[in-house]
């Protein structure tokens, strides 16, 4: 089985390629470039280097969210846009799945966190026994303090990685009462490489979907959206009421109720 794997989810850029047991190819960049500009051209390098003829393929597994909005949409579009050309499934792997799938048979519990702004984490809670993977905590969007009392709770050893830790070190320095640690640089950021090995257990427990079927999950709203929101609910009128059929607002005019 072949997959090719994609994760443009944040700074970092990535594409892989993971045949059976063994990792054929990765390019990976974590500098100042747009997906747009690096993604395709990472992928025509790998598959010139490893001599790929892409129809070889078994499937495509995307980082399929959370994380960067931007970053989403290239990378769905560039899967969807793949899988249609050529009639492959997509494999949707949660973000933070594959980031902590990064420290598969690790001893300590693994806690991705990733940078979603507004004082919050994109981030979950896993552990392994070997390199089977078990979910404590399912992706999510919660402040720092939240997940920081959850891992406290449990008493354990945990190891965080992800490019939240820029963030939230000196909150984690403090507030954590357990055993802990950062993961090592090779380690810390999404990697396809994680995205194809992960979609590839996905792949073989019928969890995919078609090319047209495949969206990204952000968890919350982007920050267009939430000013759009909060525009519309401040110019609302008082009387403004919603339509249960159809979900908008509408005036009501109190002097027609007889």
């Amino acid at each position: 089985m072949k997959i090719l794997g994609l994760d443009s989810s944040g700074l970092v850029a990535s594409v892989a390629i993971v045949e059976n047991e063994n990792l054929l190819g990765e390019y990976t960049v974590n500098y100042k470039k747009t997906h747009s500009q690096t993604l395709l051209p990472m992928l025509d390098e790998v598959a010139r280097m490893i001599e790929l003829d892409l129809e070889t393929i078994d499937a495509i597994a995307i980082a399929g969210g959370p994380g960067s909005f931007t970053g989403l949409r290239i990378g769905s579009a560039t899967a969807k846009g793949l899988g249609l050309a050529l009639n492959k499934p997509i494999i949707n792997v949660p973000t933070v799945d594959a980031l902590a799938y990064n420290l598969a048979g690790h001893q300590s519990l693994v806690c991705p966190l990733m940078d979603a702004r507004r004082n919050q984490t994109y981030t979950g809670l896993y552990r392994f026994h070997t390199n089977e993977m078990e979910t404590l905590r399912e992706q999510c969007a919660v402040g720092i303090d939240e997940i920081v009392a959850y891992i406290n709770e449990t008493g354990q050893p945990v190891v965080f990685l992800g490019d939240g830790i820029p963030v939230f070190s000196a909150y984690i320095q403090e507030n954590v009462k357990v055993p802990w640690s950062f993961a090592p640089a090779h380690m810390n950021k999404q990697r396809a490489g994680a995205v194809a090995a992960l979609g590839m257990k996905y792949f073989a427990a019928g969890r995919y979907e078609s090319a047209a079927e495949h969206r990204p999950e952000y968890l919350r709203l982007s920050q267009a959206e939430r000013e759009r929101k909060e525009q519309q609910h401040t110019s609302e009128p008082e009387n403004a009421k919603e339509n249960p059929l159809t979900g908008t607002s509408e005036t009501v005019n109190e002097g027609s109720r007889l």
